[in-house]
């Protein structure tokens, strides 16, 4: 497996698991019905920096982004997104993934990590919290799943 800086050339290999993902509705409050080009600009923006796991056949089947989560004097947070391509779960690179953005925040300077709205019936709930991670809070009732109904948001931290 390889993890590296993405390039813009790596967005047409990350779209499909990208919308599949978001369309479904399960883990991530954007809109279900983001176009590519918005989901684009969602992602891979300037401000963000991106990444991306190549499996050994040098399938992207992994990404994710570091950015400051607030600006100003507490920019010094993080902010990330995490995707794994649904037909490659359980393979440890989602974990590896999240291990280097930690390291690469670290690196940079972050002194935290914050999640705003982990959907708590996410199963990235226990990777988070076997790295670290706690539960500052939970927004009750906040997000719509599709299969169970009105589940809470999660805000998860962790220091660096």
């Amino acid at each position: 497996m390889l993890i590296r800086e993405a390039t813009a050339d790596d967005w047409p290999r990350i779209w499909p698991f990208w919308h599949h993902i978001v369309a479904a509705g399960e883990t991530y409050a954007w809109d279900p019905g983001t176009s590519e080009e918005e989901a684009r600009v969602l992602w891979m923006s300037p401000a963000k920096r991106v990444y991306v796991v190549e499996d050994d056949s040098g399938t992207v089947v992994a990404s994710a982004y570091l950015t400051p989560n607030y600006g100003g004097p507490a920019a010094r947070i993080a902010g990330a997104g995490f995707m794994v391509d649904p037909g490659q779960g359980g393979r440890g690179h989602g974990r590896a993934l999240a291990e280097h953005l930690l390291t690469e925040a670290r690196a940079a300077g972050y002194r935290g990590m914050v999640f705003n709205a982990v959907v708590e019936t996410n199963p990235a709930v226990k990777l988070w919290t076997s790295l670290g991670f706690t539960i500052l809070g939970t927004v009750p009732e906040a997000f719509d799943h599709p299969r169970d109904g009105r589940v809470g948001l999660h805000i998860m931290y962790r220091a660096l």
